[in-house]
This record gives structure tokens, sequence and C-alpha cells, in this order.
């Protein structure tokens, strides 16, 4: 990941009361007067913790992607301290270009502040460009790929449009992600070190590839066209007589560039994968959310789509279990918006630990800011139960005695200066860590009581 140096926000120490009173919300199905099943929001017995201004804030500017968003965002009167802590917010969660753009439908854009408009747009410049260096980038290896007669499919990013992404430019991007043949792994893995990749770690069947890393980058250059680069291989296993989603690509023209992408469900089912698995993470990136809330939007009244998806997952429990996850936040965060067609065996499937820790904490955790808390653990727990998490320990593990791995690679001739820099970034790094496990861990252990109690009582 690229080096960049967060502001994360002022971490608060306060004890839960174990019969503090908390907002639950329940999602139901019922269906409108046209007969699609909609998802209605409803209270149970206990009231919220209430958010700090800052995610108020931060709550409003994600609200404005909802399809039935009518207030003006102007209304909350931001002043400029509130702008100070909302754009880096709004960096880190993908949504800093999405909100630009979404401003300029909703004819809200003259209402923000003339340097926030200036700001966002030199952003979404510079990220047009850098998405034009990605694409060429993709296109390069893929060439390489090609000529080499790799079976693989581009994955995520630059796979995600028009479907979840209405322009490639508005979305902040930072690898290219490929799926692949496990006989082709060692290739592929030739290819990209002939483009100056080098392999940087390997993570189950994810391999990590980075090339031109520097630690001499700031926040300012989030949005540039950097040397920097980022490839990560996702290995397949192929079994004769077993249809693999490496047999049922598509061909797509990506800004003139044709690549194989994954079939339709197999895009959305990889896409629901990764927004549970980003949920049951430290930081969820809202523009994964958002992206998978469009996603079935742009979807919601294909009914063919729907029962082709049914057929295709209704045997594997994971991808169920995952895309219920997604669609319940989704729904909590902007209102009703899935088809009964999709929710009735996922979101009215998922287990009522499962809906409880979405109810308490998936609303803050839609807004919070990096480097994200330690309640994710207890959500992975019941992921585990549910077998979406297979090989993974029913116990939250809350501390870790690893060692973080180096954040930039040592390269060879590089200068004092440069080892120094990174160096300290590797410090920084290490230490902000150990503050996280530390503040969030007690934070944790305060939370546990009331999570124990609140699961204890339910049916």
């Amino acid at each position: 990941m690229m080096p960049v140096r967060w502001r994360t926000e002022r971490m608060e120490f306060l004890r839960a009361q174990a019969v503090d009173h908390i907002t639950v919300t329940r999602a139901r199905v019922s269906a409108d007067n046209h007969g699609n099943a909609i998802m209605s929001l409803g209270r149970d017995t206990v009231s919220p913790k209430r958010l700090t201004r800052e995610q108020r804030i931060c709550e409003a500017a994600l609200l404005c992607f909802s399809e039935s968003c009518s207030d003006s965002f102007a209304a909350h009167r931001l002043n400029e301290k509130d702008w100070k802590k909302l754009l880096p917010w709004l960096d880190v969660s993908g949504l800093a270009l999405y909100f630009l753009d979404r401003m300029t439908k909703l004819h809200q854009r003259d209402s923000l502040p003339a340097s926030v408009v200036s700001r966002l747009e030199r952003n979404l410049e510079e990220n047009r460009e850098r998405t034009c260096g990605l694409i060429e980038e993709s296109a390069r290896l893929q060439r390489g790929f090609q000529s080499a007669g790799l079976s693989y499919a581009v994955m995520k990013g630059l796979s995600l449009c028009p479907m979840s992404v209405s322009h490639l430019e508005l979305r902040h991007q930072f690898d290219l992600d490929f799926l692949i043949a496990d006989t082709d792994a060692a290739s592929a893995k030739e290819i990209l070190a002939q483009q100056g990749y080098t392999l940087f770690a390997v993570s189950g069947r994810s391999w990590e590839f980075k090339k031109g890393q520097t630690p001499h980058v700031g926040p300012k250059d989030l949005y540039r066209n950097l040397p920097y680069r980022g490839v990560e291989l996702h290995l397949e296993t192929r079994t004769a007589g077993i249809p693999t989603r490496l047999d049922r690509t598509v061909a797509r023209e990506v800004h003139g560039v044709v690549m194989p992408v994954l079939s339709p469900v197999d895009l959305f089912i990889g896409q629901a994968m990764h927004a549970s698995k980003d949920i049951a993470s430290p930081f969820l990136r809202a523009s994964h959310l958002l992206e998978f809330y469009r996603h079935v939007l742009a979807q919601r009244d294909n009914s063919s789509f729907w029962e082709k998806l049914r057929q295709h997952a209704r045997e594997d429990q994971r991808a169920c279990v995952a895309i219920g996850v997604a669609t319940y936040l989704a729904a909590s965060v902007w209102g009703s918006f899935a088809p009964q067609a999709l929710t009735s065996w996922t979101v009215e499937q998922l287990s009522p630990t499962v809906r409880l820790w979405l109810d308490l904490y998936g609303r803050t955790a839609a807004i919070q800011a990096p480097p994200g808390n330690k309640r994710y653990l207890w959500l992975r727990e019941e992921l585990a139960a549910t077998s979406i998490s297979s090989g993974t320990s029913r116990k939250p593990v809350l501390l870790s005695f690893n060692l973080p791995r180096k954040v930039i690679q040592a390269t060879a001739g590089e200068t004092l200066s440069t080892r120094v820099a990174r160096y300290r970034v590797q410090i920084r790094f290490v230490v902000s860590r150990v503050r996280f496990h530390a503040i969030e861990g007690l934070r944790f252990l305060i939370e546990s009581r009331r999570w124990n109690t609140l699961r204890s009582n339910l049916p």
C-alpha cells in the first residue's frame, strides 16, 4: 500500500455501561405496491450511542449517495475546521471524487466552498491521468500474459465499470488484480519480473507484487500518477470436469483495450466477497460498500440476473452470507434498495448474531477513520460459525505479537537519504500499530461486556 500518512481521529477512553440502551436496526422484507421486495428498517428497544459532530458530518456525506437523497448537504453548515476533517476522510474512504460527482448531479456543487471544489477538481484531473497510467500498465502486462498463452482474467477495479463505477477516473485504485490459473502463476511471475515487479508478500492464494516504491510520498501525492505500481495475482485451481471462473470469462473493451473479465455473476459474487471481507476488518473503505450498492441498483430490475446468481451461489454458503452481509449493511446506510429476489436467500438467512453486530457497529464502521477498531473480531467470530471464514479460529485474537511486515522494501543502490526515509516510514508504522493494539484493545475489552450481554439475550 502507498505509504501515505493518514490523520487519525483523537482516541477516547469511555467505559460503556452494561445496561446501556442501544438502537438495534432490524431488516425486514416486505412487498411494495409493484410486487418488488424492499428492505424496511425498523427500530428495536434500544438507544444508540451518539455520534460525534465529525462522525455526523461523515455520515451526511455518505447519505448523499442514496438514490432517494433529498436533503441538501449545505444544510449542515460546515466551517473550515469541519472541511479539514472531512476531506481527509473522503480521501481514505475512496469517496472524494465520487462525492464531487454526486454533488454535481444533485446540483449542490455551488453550495461547496470554492477552495473545496478547486481541491477536488485538481484531484480529479490528477486521478484521470493516474487511471490512464493504470490502464496502460494493465494493457502492457496483459499483452505479456496473452503472448505466453496464460489463462487469466481482470478482477475488481477496471472490471467494475460501468455497473459499479460510471467513469473509471472517479475511482481511486491502488493495485491491479488478476485471477490466474495456478499452473500459470510461475510464468506470470516471470512476466511481472521483466516489467520491474518484485514479489512483496504471499497471503494464502494471493501473490502481491510491487515496483517503484518510494518513501518520499505524502498525502498530496495520493491521486498523482506516480511510478509506484502494485499487482495482485489471485490463483485459481482448475479441476478436470469442473468449470471455474476462468472458464466463464467474457471479453470486454475498457478504454480501447480488449481484456477478459469475470462473468457478470462471478463479478458480483467477487465484489460481495470483497465488501464482506472489508466489513469484517479493522477499517472499512466506504467506497467498496458504495460500489456494491450501485451494482445492485444497476441490476435491480433484471430478474434473469438474480435467478442466475441464485442458481450459481445457492450451494456456496460463503457467497450467500457475504452477499447478505454487504446488502444488509448497505440497506442500513442508504435505505431500502435490494429486490426480494436477492434478499430472500441472502439477507434473510443471516444469523441473529451477525445481524446484531451489523446493527450495533455497522453504521460507525462505514464512517470511521483509519486505523479503525477491533470490534470486527466479533463479526469474524460469528462469520466463522457460518463457514464464511473457513479455517478461522472461532475465538477472536485480540493481540498480535508478530512484527509488522516492511512497508517499503529496500532496493539495490538506494541512497542514504532514501534509506533513512524508509526507516522513518517503518518506525512510524510500527508505532501506529502498537498504539492501535493498545488503545483499541482496551476499548474492545470495555465494550465486550455489552456485546456479550446483548448477544446472550438474543432469542
